[in-house]
């Protein structure tokens, strides 16, 4: 029914069109597990936040204005979804991320083949310079960007970024 016109796509499904948001589902799910899974670092967490980026699409879709491509708009909330799904699950946060080397890292991601090197050593990083690496270095947000979705100064996110780069580039050189 809808095949290439996202623009109607986008229309009937904040018209209420279950078909055409399934649609939207259907070719943005793919890149929004993987931000999810990138900022999460677990592959569980990664599909809850994906869903609840979802559930939230459908209550808000009315809130897109055309202003940018729906992709940057709809990556957008999945990141702040995201972090604030973190932010929720803070307790298991703190438990399951005081990794050190890639022998304390979950068996369900140090043993993924599907996991890249380089993911592996990102998942490493303390959890708000993995966000800024994660939103800056791969999905391309400006500072400005980052420091409004996670609620810090423009010069904190580029320090994360920094530290956070530089923690890579150690985790590198020693794993």
């Amino acid at each position: 029914m809808y095949e290439n016109d996202e623009e109607s796509i986008i229309l009937a499904a904040q018209k209420g069109d279950r078909i055409a948001f399934k649609t939207l589902y259907e070719r943005h799910i793919p890149r929004v597990y993987a931000l999810c899974f990138r900022l999460c670092a677990d592959k569980s967490h990664a599909e809850d936040a994906a869903q609840e980026v979802f559930i939230q699409l459908w209550r808000k879709l009315d809130n897109y204005d055309r202003r940018s491509q729906f992709s940057t708009w709809l990556y957008s909330v999945t990141a702040n979804v995201t972090i604030s799904y973190l932010r929720r699950q803070k307790a298991w946060w703190q438990k399951a991320f005081s990794i050190e080397t890639e022998a304390d890292l979950p068996d369900s991601i140090a043993c993924d083949p599907d996991i890249t090197s380089l993911e592996k050593h990102i998942f490493k990083l303390p959890e708000r310079a993995r966000w800024v690496f994660v939103l800056h270095a791969i999905e391309g947000y400006r500072h400005e960007e980052i420091g409004k979705m996670l609620g810090m100064a423009v010069g904190t996110s580029k320090a994360q970024f920094h530290r956070a780069k530089q923690l890579v580039e150690e985790s590198i050189e020693h794993g």
